[in-house]
């Protein structure tokens, strides 16, 4: 992305347009992310510093974000340090791609001091530095190897990233720029990027474009001097008035710039912003939201893989040994032919061959003997594992089908991480595994209600839909909150959402009825499909069995509805 230096430099007016506003709040949404509430009599915003990889960025934000019930130790150490503080301003060395916030607060001995939070946005190395006002190192966010040639390590002094000896288009010409870049050859916008510091190959490349109409004219066959005015443009849209510009295709984002991006012709959408950090908020608002449930539902989706593969493989297992006692009645006729021979066999002997009296045809039948047991004890013998096999037989049936419900239930889990919308809907799953027994419990203190909320639609006759989004949602809306004569509606054999209609004891129009199901449709695993059929039925004829997990139901009296899933 073309979060760059250059992009960076011109962040710095809306960042310190909140100088002299004072800390209210820290949070730490996930890992790599900081937000720091700023407020004045004349200013109030969220500055969010994120430091992951793919999205690293600093700016205003005016998104909602979910916060873990215990704050890392990052953001207590955090809000130690700068609660209270005032913020006096960021400043950038060069275009560098760092950016340090220097803060005035009191320390324990009500000292003045002037700590700092330096962000790097160095590609995979990204980082949020917390130092004191001499650059010692209180922590950070990724923390260094301590035999690293930059140690980022708590104690140690923080030492800016090694400068690569490029230029700075704030401080120098045109002319110059084109100077250092023609004592090579090769593609103009390579030279460029090899020359410039804090600019992004989507940049150099807007500028050949701007120059040659071409974004891959090559030195040798055109004149470098044609960027002269391009990088004066360029230089200007820096310091004094960029043009923020958003890349999207069919609604997905791809690039973003401070300038406008005319290389692309129609391939892209353009959106432009008045402010950086709108766009920024726009452009990173659903892949954040991905990226942060996928790193707390990580270890999840791994502890529930797991038990799904090990649930599976042990079904697999049972059906096969329950193949071998489908042979149990062969058994007990080697047992009831020696019996009826048993005159004609003597003890010693390894095979008995006689007639099959089971076999219409009386063949001859070959027995397997114990040499060293009597014809009644190889008779008794083979009685004996005709039993056994008959109560395997019994026993694995029962625990194949407990492997199904198992497994089904297990593949209704991992639906639902991979749909689930918020930190609240991993938490209600994390506490769903926990009271299932396949997590540790962390504490005592027992789970009074579900931590997030079943989604609400209203039909355009007025009735509430309810749609819980996991397993703890489904059995709070089917068990508690729908009435007995609430429609209850679920996809056909398919993982997907338990949908109520509350219908207040009236009767439900087809109408109703086929946007409920369409939402079940929608929120299941054949939401990609049409035809969906989905089962309807009064939630009076839909039962929890006792003791089953969370989610797990069974119903009678049902009709099926085939629709088309509710489109976005």
């Amino acid at each position: 992305m073309a979060f760059d230096g250059a992009f960076l430099h011109t962040l710095l007016p809306e960042i310190n347009a909140a100088a002299l506003s004072r800390v209210e709040k820290i949070y730490e949404p996930s890992r790599d992310e900081l937000i720091i509430h700023l407020k004045s009599k004349d200013f109030s915003g969220k500055l969010l510093i994120c430091a992951r990889n793919g999205s690293a960025r600093i700016g205003f934000t005016k998104a909602e974000f979910e916060n873990p019930a215990v704050p890392p130790m990052f953001c207590m150490l955090a809000r130690k340090i700068f609660s209270s503080a005032r913020f006096t301003g960021a400043t950038q060395k060069g275009l560098e791609r760092v950016i340090e916030l220097t803060f005035e607060a009191s320390n324990e001995l009500g000292d003045l001091v002037r700590p700092k939070i330096i962000c790097e946005f160095i590609g995979g190395g990204s980082n949020i530095i917390l130092c004191d006002q001499n650059g010692k190192i209180y922590d950070a966010v990724n923390r260094s190897d301590i035999t690293a040639r930059r140690v980022i390590m708590p104690g140690f002094r923080y030492e800016y990233p090694e400068s690569r000896g490029k230029l700075d288009l704030t401080s120098l010409s045109p002319s110059e720029i084109i100077e250092k870049a023609s004592e090579k050859s090769g593609e103009a916008a390579s030279l460029l990027l090899g020359v410039c510091d804090g600019v992004s190959p989507l940049v150099c490349r807007e500028v050949c474009f701007s120059a040659f109409g071409s974004t891959d004219a090559a030195s040798d066959d055109c004149d470098l001097q044609n960027l002269n005015l391009p990088l004066e443009n360029l230089k200007s849209s820096i310091t004094v008035k960029p043009q923020y510009t958003a890349l999207y295709e069919n609604g997905t984002p791809k690039d973003f710039s401070f300038i406008d991006i005319e290389q692309y012709g129609a391939l892209y959408d353009k959106r432009h912003y008045n402010s950086a950090s709108e766009m920024l908020d726009d452009f990173y608002a659903e892949r954040d939201r991905a990226a942060r449930i996928k790193k707390q539902s990580g270890d999840l989706f791994k502890t529930v893989n797991n038990l799904l593969n090990r649930a599976r493989r042990r079904m697999n297992l049972r059906i096969k040994d329950l193949e071998e006692t489908q042979d149990r009645d062969r058994l007990r006729i080697f047992g009831e032919l020696i019996k009826a021979n048993i005159h004609a066999i003597k003890t010693g002997d390894r095979i008995a061959t006689v007639k099959n009296f089971y076999d219409e045809n009386l063949s001859d039948t070959e027995i397997p003997l114990d040499v060293t047991l009597s014809p009644a004890a190889n008779a008794a013998k083979y009685f004996k594992e005709y039993k056994k096999r008959c109560a395997a037989s019994v026993s694995l049936v029962a625990l194949i089908e407990a492997d199904k419900q198992e497994i089904e239930y297990l593949d209704s889990v991992m639906y639902s991480l991979e749909t689930a919308v918020g930190i609240s809907e991993i938490e209600d799953i994390r506490d769903e595994l926990t009271e299932a027994g396949y997590l540790r419990s962390k504490g005592t203190k027992k789970r009074k209600k579900t931590a997030s909320s079943p989604q609400e639609y209203i039909s355009r006759e007025g009735y509430r839909i309810l749609v819980g989004h996991n397993n703890i949602q489904n059995d709070y809306i089917t068990t508690r909150l729908a009435d007995k004569n609430d429609i209850w509606l679920h996809t056909k054999n398919i993982q997907g959402s338990h949908v109520i209609i509350k219908n207040a004891g009236g009767d439900i129009s087809e109408e109703t009825l086929e946007f409920a199901a369409k939402l079940a449709a929608k929120n299941s695993r054949a939401k990609d499909s049409s035809n969906v059929p989905v089962d309807y039925t009064p939630v009076k004829y839909v039962k929890k069995p006792a003791g089953s997990k969370a989610g797990m139901v069974i119903y009678t009296t049902n009709k099926t509805i085939y629709v088309t899933p509710l489109e976005e």
